[in-house]
């Protein structure tokens, strides 16, 4: 099975302003996608994050999903779009998550990767995407600490990309309503140097669309994403 994921570059408060401005012209957000996430405010090398989803989701169409990531449209050599992520991903009609991650190669179109599948809520899983070290523009993704993809050649990525941990849904471009979904993210770490020098994530700003909501812990290592009045109401009852 695979699935094209749109992704989102935010850079810093200009940005989340015009994703406002675009999901209120669309139900589900800009051209049926929306976002609820945190994003690191200074390049770094990688980010992990302890991830899982909550039994809340209704999908009708399209996808949902939680991930980390690097990169994003525009961002490889030459404006090319390039980037690389790890997490889960709901499907209408497929039980459970997959575990997946996702490459986009410049110029190239992305690629989704099933790890694993049927995934349970309430499973937490452990992501990472770190560049390599003594291997400048490599990466890879991790999971539960083991390597899950080969290296990765990222060209022109070395120190010039801010780590995002976010949640996703896309409405399957019907224009109808949204899905529903509640994830829970957990312990997030930036890398200071390649192949780890994991620190606390502690300077972020919010993702945001008009029909999600964060719940962040007093800090930014920790928040609860949600979309959809069901997974609205049982964050404001949990503690991220």
């Amino acid at each position: 099975m695979a699935v094209m994921f749109r992704h989102l570059l935010v850079a810093g408060a200009v940005g989340v302003a015009v994703l406002g401005g675009a999901a209120r012209a669309s139900a589900c957000g800009s051209n049926g996608y929306a976002y609820a996430g945190i994003g690191a405010t200074q390049p770094a090398f990688g980010i992990s994050a302890t991830l899982s989803s909550v039994d809340a989701f209704t999908l009708l169409h399209g996808h949902v999903a939680g991930w980390v990531g690097v990169g994003g449209p525009g961002q490889g050599p030459g404006g090319t779009d390039e980037w690389l992520q790890i997490g889960l991903s709901a499907f209408p009609g497929v039980p459970g998550s997959d575990i997946y991650y996702e490459l986009a190669e410049p110029s190239q179109g992305p690629v989704y990767h099933q790890i694993a599948g049927n995934v349970p809520a309430e499973k937490q899983i452990k992501v990472a995407v770190v560049e390599m070290q003594n291997r400048r523009n490599w990466w890879r993704v991790w999971l539960n600490g083991h390597a899950a993809s080969k290296p990765i050649r990222l060209p022109d990525s070395h120190d010039r990309w801010s780590p995002i941990a976010s949640a996703e849904s896309w409405d399957g471009g019907t224009g109808g309503a949204c899905n529903t979904f509640l994830y829970h993210f957990r312990r997030i770490r930036i890398a200071h140097a390649p192949g780890g020098g994991w620190h606390k994530l502690s300077r972020g700003y919010p993702i945001r669309s008009a029909p999600t909501r964060i719940r962040r812990s007093h800090g930014w290592d920790a928040f609860l994403a949600a979309e959809g009045e069901r997974a609205i109401r049982l964050l404001r009852s949990l503690t991220p």
